[in-house]
């Protein structure tokens, strides 16, 4: 009985630290998607930005060669 209940507490020790060091890194990949998603909004809006200046108005280009 004695052994039984070492084993179950050792067990129990092991399935405490497994969870403290996933919580760790569960934790960890919660920040950086949150940093990531920051920088993607961030790219997004600099895209935004360009995208007008990157197309040109029809008044701004030239005629066809053909004209």
């Amino acid at each position: 009985m004695e052994n039984r209940l070492v084993e179950l507490e050792t067990r129990l020790a092991f399935q405490e630290d497994t969870l403290q060091a996933l919580n760790g890194i569960v934790s960890r990949q919660q920040q950086e998607i949150l940093m990531l998603s920051r920088e993607l909004e961030a790219l997004r809006a600099q895209i935004r930005a360009l995208s007008p200046a990157l197309v040109a108005s029809r008044t701004e280009e030239p005629p066809p060669p053909h004209y």
